[in-house]
């Protein structure tokens, strides 16, 4: 038993779709409303919508869009034929879901996603949860879903720290979200991605990725070519005047179809490497 399942509430609670009694069993946290159908979630004293997404991509597919990603623009180049797959796993991963609406004239709608588990990949609090994608949880997924752990009242602490008051929060639920949790190696080192089996989407904290310094040497080496091709112009004026301008100008635009293929093919060879 978990620390979450023994502190679960026991009592008598209302659903939150119909306003029903419901009567859980000491440690239930998962129920089901006998009036509605609803599908709810118990943490303390607070009964909150229990919604799932329904995965759309098996194991294989969901190693493809891996490789997409690792062959990606985001990555060192060619990760996808050099990184080392050691590891796998399929679970349903539970996700504090809110909805926040804002504005007196002009009403704003905000979906804001939390973790309410622990996760080593905190980024997929960028998931995109739309409402009409989410089904009543079912209770033939529990052997594959993970249990809660990250109280309600603690994540709407968390939002009130960041100017998200509760008065705010129209709609709250806990949405449990499938996940295939790839382990991988490169260069000695290991490293977790994730693959949201709704969508494909991948998420990362920590990747090999690409080195920004040869980038950055390009750029400034084609903007200080630029710079020198500009004075030209310029010291031609100083010395002669508008015909000195102009011949400095003539030399500019030859000096520039010169270095432009240059730094191109510059940049093309750095992009083929890094």
């Amino acid at each position: 038993m978990t620390a979450m399942e023994a502190t679960a509430p026991t009592g008598t609670f209302y659903c939150a779709q119909c306003g029903g009694e419901l009567h859980p069993d000491e440690g239930q946290i998962f129920l089901t409303c006998p009036y509605c159908g609803s599908t709810v979630y118990l943490d303390k004293s607070q009964v909150v919508f229990h919604w799932y997404l329904a995965p759309t991509l098996d194991e294989e597919k969901a190693r493809a869009a891996l490789a997409r990603w690792m062959a990606g623009n985001e990555t060192v180049k060619d990760l996808d034929q050099k990184a080392r797959l050691t590891g796998s796993s399929f679970e349903y991963f539970p996700l504090w879901y809110f909805k926040r609406r804002t504005g007196d004239k002009v009403t704003i709608e905000e979906i804001i996603i939390e973790p309410a588990a622990a996760t080593s990949v905190s980024e997929i609090r960028r998931l995109s949860l739309p409402a009409g994608d989410l089904r009543r949880y079912d209770s033939s997924l529990d052997a594959q879903a993970h249990t809660p752990s990250v109280p309600l009242p603690a994540v709407l602490g968390w939002l009130a720290e960041r100017d998200i008051p509760q008065s705010e929060i129209s709609e709250r639920a806990l949405v449990h979200v499938p996940l295939y949790t790839f382990k991988y190696g490169y260069h000695d080192q290991s490293y977790t991605a994730v693959v949201e089996a709704g969508t494909g989407k991948v998420f990362a904290n920590l990747y090999p990725a690409k080195a920004e310094v040869p980038y950055r040497l390009v750029g400034g080496l084609s903007a200080l070519v630029a710079l020198c091709l500009a004075t030209i112009p310029l010291g031609g004026a100083l010395v002669s005047g508008w015909e000195g301008s102009g011949i400095g100008l003539l030399i500019c635009i030859g000096l520039g179809l010169v270095a432009a293929p240059a730094l191109l093919g510059l940049a093309a060879w750095v992009a083929a490497k890094v």
